[in-house]
Order: C-alpha cells, then structure tokens, then sequence
C-alpha cells in the first residue's frame, strides 16, 4: 500500500466516526430528556461562570482606574488659580491627545484632569464623546463616577427648579 492510500484510508475512518458521533449525538439530544436536561445545565453554568467572570473584570478595572487617578492625582494636583487653570487644561488636552494612541488609561486621566477644570463640563464630554476614542471615553466617563470634579458635583446636586432658565437667562 502507499502512503496516500493509507492516508486515504485513515481519512475516511476518521470522517466516519466524526459523522457517526454527530449522528450519535444528534439522536441524544432530541430523543433523551436527560440528556437535554444535562445540556441546559451545562449552558445555565457557563452563563452563570461567564457572568461571574465578567463582574469580576468590570470590578478590577475599576479598581485598577480609581488607584491610578488618585494616585496621579496626589503626585500632581489640580490648580486652583484661573490663569494656570487655563494652561493647565491646554497641556492635559495636548498630553492627552498624544496618550491616547498609546497608554488609554493614561490619556483618560489627563481628559479628567483637563474636564476637572474646565467651566462647562457637560460641553467638554459632549467634545470628548465625538473627537475621543471609545475606550478612552469610558475610562473617563469611569472617573467622573469615581471622583466627580467640584464643577461636575455642583451640577449633580442642583434641584431641578434651579435648572430652570429664569428671564434674566432667556435674554
């Protein structure tokens, strides 16, 4: 026999039991009511361990971001005078801009540092939500839950007559 008849011929006996066990499974599973009962059980706990699995992912990123901000934001502060707040904001957007190719959770930090002064904050996430990558925006959506900024807070705790427009406004 040649090697190619051999190959052939276990081929063919490898196709068979491979079509034999789907076969075979195919009859258990619409014929056996353990079997499909073992079945749902398994898909039930692999969706369970999925779940968990991804709980436990969303909980250490978020672990892994509020330690990363608090920590930048003790080894470099917030200014809090309005000519250098100004500056500020310029160099976090710039240095934010160049991270975010590279180091995403880096360049979300000096977004947030840079929406932490900015006046208008709800403008500066509309901007970042458009012009910011995806993952990027998360983190710093991710942040502000984390530690909101003074300017963010105060919008927060306005009462919603507050929110209202008076005349003086409308002008």
């Amino acid at each position: 026999m040649s090697t190619t008849s051999k190959i052939l011929a276990i081929t063919a006996v490898a196709a068979t039991a491979i079509t034999g066990y789907a076969i075979y499974f195919d009859y258990q599973r619409r014929n056996s009511p353990n079997f499909r009962k073992s079945l749902k059980k398994n898909q039930l706990k692999q969706k369970k361990l999925k779940e968990k699995q991804e709980n436990e992912s969303k909980q250490s990123k978020l672990e892994n971001v509020k330690t990363a901000l608090m920590e930048d934001l003790v080894k470099n502060p917030i200014p809090t005078d309005l000519n250098e707040r100004e500056q500020f904001f310029m160099e976090q957007v710039a240095i934010g801009e160049q991270k975010s190719k590279s180091n995403s959770l880096d360049a979300a930090i000096c977004f947030y540092k840079a929406l932490a002064v900015y006046p208008n904050p709800t403008d500066i996430l509309g901007v970042y939500q458009k012009t910011v990558p995806e993952d990027v925006y998360e983190l710093i959506v991710m942040m502000v839950a984390i530690a909101p900024t003074q300017n963010i807070s105060s919008i927060l705790n306005k009462n919603p007559a507050e929110m209202k427009p008076t005349e003086e406004d409308l002008d």
